[in-house]
C-alpha cells in the first residue's frame, strides 16, 4: 500500500518521527492515544462517506471540551484525514479512467460533474453559517450534543434505509438534471449543518446517491472528496476567528487520520459494503441516542 503512496507515506513517517522527537514523554503519554482515535475516525469517515465528526464529537464531548473547541478540533483533524482519503479515492478513480471501457469506470463517469456542483454549494453553506448566521450557529452549538444526537439518529435511519438498495447491482452512471438540482440543495444545506455540528454534507450526499442507485464506491468517493473541500474551507474560520483548535490533540489525531484515510479505500474494496453500513449505522444510532436527554 505504501509503495503506491510514497509521498503520503513519507509525510506521515516524518510527522510521527517529529512528534516522538519534539514531544516530552508526559505529552506522548497524555495525548498518544489520540493517534488511534484519528485512525479509527478516518477509517469510518473515508470508508462510508461520512465525516470523522461522527467519531470525534462524541469522544471530545466526554472530555468536557467546549462546543466550539469540539467542532474546531474535529475540523482540524478531518482536514488531514479527509484530504488523505480524498487523494486516495481520486487516485483510484484515475486508475479506473485509464481503462475507459471498464464498466466500473462508466459508473464513476459523473464524479467531476458531481464535485463541480456540490463543492461550491457546500463551501457556500459553511461560510453562510459561520459568518452570516453566526448567532444561530452559536445557539445550535450551545446544545451541540443534543442536536448532534438528533441528526445522528436521522442519519442512522437513512443509512439503514439505503441498505436494501445496496443489495441490488447499481447501473446508474449519469446524473440527470434533477440529480444536479437536488445535489446542489443538499450540499448547501449540508454545508450549513457541517458548520454547526462537524458532520452533515458527506453523509447526506452519500445517502442520496445510494438511494438514487449510483455505484456505492462512487457515492463514497464523491462524499469523501466533497467533505475534504468542505472542512478545508471551514477550518479557516477557526484558525483566524474562533482560535478554538486544541492543537495537542490535532498533532496526534491528525497523524492517525492520515493513516486511516489511506487505508479506508482498501477496507471498502475488501469487505462487504453492506456490513460496513450496518456497523456504521449502528454506531451512529447509539451515539445519537446517547446525545438525547433520555
Amino acid at each position: 500500500m505504501f509503495k503506491r503512496f510514497p509521498i503520503k507515506a513519507s509525510i506521515l513517517t516524518v510527522w510521527i518521527c517529529l512528534l516522538l522527537l519534539t514531544q516530552s514523554f508526559s505529552l506522548i503519554a497524555q495525548y498518544g492515544s489520540f493517534l488511534f482515535l484519528g485512525i479509527v475516525g478516518a477509517i469510518f469517515a473515508n470508508a462510508t462517506g461520512a465525516g470523522g465528526g461522527v467519531v470525534f464529537v462524541p469522544f471530545f464531548n466526554q472530555l468536557a471540551l467546549s462546543s466550539e473547541t469540539i467542532v474546531a478540533t474535529s475540523f482540524a483533524i478531518q482536514c488531514f484525514g479527509m484530504t488523505a482519503g480524498a487523494i486516495t479515492w481520486y487516485t483510484h478513480y484515475c486508475g479506473l479512467r485509464s481503462q475507459p471501457n471498464n464498466h466500473v469506470f462508466l459508473q464513476w463517469h459523473s464524479l467531476h460533474r458531481g464535485l463541480i456542483v456540490s463543492v461550491p454549494f457546500s463551501i457556500c453553506g459553511v461560510l453562510v453559517a459561520q459568518y452570516l448566521l453566526y448567532e444561530y450557529t452559536s445557539y445550535i452549538q450551545s446544545a451541540l450534543h443534543f442536536y448532534f444526537g438528533l441528526f445522528s439518529i436521522a442519519l442512522a435511519l437513512a443509512i439503514f434505509g439505503s441498505i436494501p438498495l445496496m443489495r441490488k447491482q447499481s447501473s446508474k452512471s449519469k446524473m440527470l438534471i434533477v440529480d444536479v438540482i437536488v445535489l446542489a440543495f443538499i450540499s448547501l444545506a449540508g454545508g450549513i449543518i457541517t458548520a454547526w455540528l462537524s458532520i452533515g454534507v458527506g453523509e447526506l450526499v452519500a445517502v442520496y446517491l445510494i438511494l438514487r442507485g449510483f455505484n456505492i464506491g462512487f457515492a463514497i468517493a464523491l462524499a469523501v472528496i466533497l467533505s475534504s473541500f468542505t472542512v478545508l474551507a471551514a477550518i479557516v474560520y477557526h484558525l483566524w476567528v474562533s482560535q478554538a483548535v486544541y492543537w495537542h490533540i490535532v498533532l496526534y489525531a491528525g497523524a492517525g487520520a492520515i493513516l486511516g484515510g489511506m487505508v479506508a479505500k482498501h477496507v471498502v474494496l475488501r469487505f462487504s459494503a453492506i456490513k460496513l453500513k450496518v456497523f456504521f449505522g449502528t454506531w451512529v444510532l447509539v451515539m445519537g441516542l446517547a446525545g438525547l436527554p433520555i
